[in-house]
């Protein structure tokens, strides 16, 4: 007998915590009910089923031995019934899939992290791989940029970086009352990073004009295209490069992607869509 392969069989996985970051986003913490999935590495993603609505594709926000951590923003039918899941409720989950971050690269550099809104999630466990080995890098400054104050992730996280030693900045687009930082695009927090651009690596993720923006921006400071990872999106639905819902030229990001350096991604984003 063939054994399930698990990027075709999603295995059932529990819903095992589940702590809220906004009124509309949640982390949800998925421990395997039986076998556990390959390891994931940050940046990759797995197709996440909510039986009876369907599955959708969810980078991990932190990963913890076999334990899958993910964000979810309650915005369609799928992430609405994942974001409403209480612990004890099982869910169907394939992967792991695509490329991830390629941290190794940056080892011995200056890292630069830029996240708009929900990008942070996909970076998170990249900054904690980090710190975890503080010495292996250089200077660490993470840039966030988010619509609202009552937008931003990762709250809990952000004292704990400082307090590692990362440089964090954070800039909203509609400030309320209560709001006494920055305002503006994240772009704008780029001269607070220090980092030398001959010896600094790059990880963004966020909306795709946000990533084009800030991607070009540190190209013009002096990183190397090659040095600059983005992460893309298209509609993923079968996650293995079969269904082609998820091509961008020549790649299928589901396999060559998601993350992809800029080097490669600049021309194909270039191109107008008809």
């Amino acid at each position: 007998m063939t054994a399930a392969r698990p990027d075709l069989v999603p295995l059932p996985y529990r819903v095992t915590a589940r702590t809220d970051q906004t009124a509309d986003t949640a982390d949800i913490a998925l421990d395997p009910v039986a076998d556990a999935l390959p390891p994931f590495v940050p940046g990759q993603f797995a197709m996440v089923h909510a039986f009876g609505v369907g599955d959708i594709p969810l980078s991990m926000s932190d990963l913890d031995g076999h334990r899958l951590t993910h964000t979810v923003r309650a915005v369609g039918a799928v992430s609405r019934a994942l974001h409403g899941l209480r612990p004890g409720a099982t869910v169907g989950v394939r992967g792991p899939f695509g490329i991830g971050w390629e941290l190794f690269a940056a080892q011995g550099r200056d890292v630069l992290v830029v996240a708009g809104g929900l990008g942070l999630a996909p970076l998170r466990p990249l900054v904690r791989a980090v710190l975890a080995a503080r010495r292996r890098y250089g200077r660490l400054a993470v840039l966030i940029g988010t619509r609202t104050p009552g937008d931003l992730l990762c709250t809990r996280d952000l004292d704990d970086w400082r307090a590692a030693g990362a440089r964090i900045e954070v800039t909203v687009d509609r400030p309320d009352d209560s709001w006494q930082g920055d305002v503006g695009v994240v772009t704008g927090l780029l001269d607070r990073a220090e980092f030398d651009p001959g010896h600094a690596a790059a990880f963004v993720c966020g909306p795709e004009v946000m990533m084009r923006a800030a991607a070009r921006d540190l190209v013009h400071r002096g990183l190397a295209p090659h040095r600059v990872r983005i992460s893309l999106e298209r509609t993923m639905h079968c996650g293995t490069g079969h269904c082609g819902h998820c091509q961008l030229g020549p790649l299928l990001l589901c396999r060559d992607g998601p993350v992809v350096p800029w080097s490669i991604a600049e021309p194909l984003l270039s191109v107008r869509e008809l």
